[in-house]
């Protein structure tokens, strides 16, 4: 299999730079992962909301399967496993605290500005928010790949993208990737997640394994490991003798009704329902504070530092930090930016916004009373 660019296409950075003994592939990997948007995936949800236990999935254990499953296939079918590497270890970058139900919410606050969605998002962080407004400088491939991933749709096969996209002008998720590599985390991404999730929710006590359809254990099983072991090696099977990457009409049938019975049981419970309800509450708070700030401050930096609440100040420190970026490099739009910056949030630091807007600082009387 070989994509149709030239390898410098994929290789080219927005802003040029000499290469070093790591390759491009592998220095974007790690840009990644010294990124601070990376490390707050630990404290991401998946799909169980905030969890208490440390064995439950977040958004940071994904992104590494995600990229283990696709460094398994590229092995297995002769493409590039740097290239895919970095593309699944940043593919969820742009994702929302509280998981997809985050991403709703967000997406309903801004609809009037163009929604919000966590691929374009993602793009959004490596090519501008991180490093105060400069990005991460990635390369082409990557880059694509990020922002091409859409792991919610569901094809039995997929097959790249002939032509270089203008990647910043992209306003809807779906595109096809422009590379094999961009296609193999594309499906690796629904690989990972589907067994994955039957675990924790057995552990969440939603559902027993026995509730799982017979002809999916038949032909699967019912742990990660085997479910993973069947997909990935259908998929390098049947990619290798079609040349596009896909898995065989049976397995991906079988996917489907897997699929079906996770939204059925696992993330249309009434349970995890409960949880985006109160995620809806406290997002909407934060966004509805944030614009009052804005409304109220602007770009006056020092107001936000004399406020009594912590995450006015923590703002305010933000948007100082980001003061050539928004309203030089982009105008000081405070929606957008209202939405950089709890799109950024972890679910814990989300919760302890939302308690700091509603119980700010006590005022503190230093003189004692004898």
């Amino acid at each position: 299999m070989e994509n149709s660019l030239s390898e410098n296409v994929y290789k080219e950075r927005k802003t040029n730079r000499e290469e070093d003994i790591r390759g491009p592939y592998f220095r974007d990997q790690t840009a990644i992962i010294h990124s601070l948007p990376f490390r707050r995936l630990k404290n991401k949800t998946q799909v169980f909301f905030a969890p208490e236990n440390d064995h439950i999935c977040t958004r940071i254990e994904h992104v590494l399967h995600v990229s283990t499953i696709s460094a398994t296939i590229c092995k297995g079918l002769g493409l590039d496993v740097e290239l895919a590497q970095a593309i699944a270890l940043g593919h969820d970058l742009g994702h929302a605290p509280f998981g997809h139900s985050g991403e709703k919410i967000l997406d309903r606050l801004n609809k009037e500005n163009g929604g919000f969605v966590h691929e374009l998002h993602g793009l959004r962080i490596v090519d501008k928010l991180t490093r105060y407004g400069n990005g991460l400088n990635l390369t082409y491939g990557v880059r694509d790949g990020i922002v091409s991933h859409y792991g919610e749709e569901f094809t039995q096969s997929i097959d790249p993208s002939r032509e270089k996209k203008n990647l910043a002008e992209l306003t809807e998720r779906g595109s096809p990737p422009s590379t094999y590599e961009g296609c193999v985390v594309r499906m690796s991404d629904k690989i990972a997640y589907f067994g994955r999730d039957i675990e924790d929710a057995i552990k969440a006590e939603l559902i027993q394994e026995e509730d799982i359809p017979e002809e999916v254990r038949a032909e699967l099983g019912t742990k990660n490991g085997e479910i993973i072991d069947v997909f990935v090696k259908d998929l390098i099977e049947w990619s290798g003798k079609n040349r596009e990457i896909g898995f065989s009409p049976r397995k991906f049938e079988t996917m489907q009704s897997l699929r079906d019975f996770n939204y059925s049981k696992i993330y249309d419970h009434e349970r995890l329902q409960q949880y985006s309800r109160h995620a809806e509450v406290i997002l909407n708070l934060l966004f509805e504070h944030l614009l009052g700030l804005m409304d109220e401050f602007g770009r006056n930096y020092d107001q936000y530092l004399r406020s009594s609440i912590p995450l006015d100040r923590r703002f305010g420190d933000y948007l100082r930090g980001l003061d050539d970026f928004y309203g030089v490099k982009e105008p000081f739009d405070p929606k957008q930016i209202a939405l950089d910056y709890i799109a950024g949030m972890t679910d814990k630091y989300s919760l302890k916004a939302a308690e700091e807007v509603i119980f700010p600082d006590p005022i503190k009387f230093d003189n004692v009373e004898s």
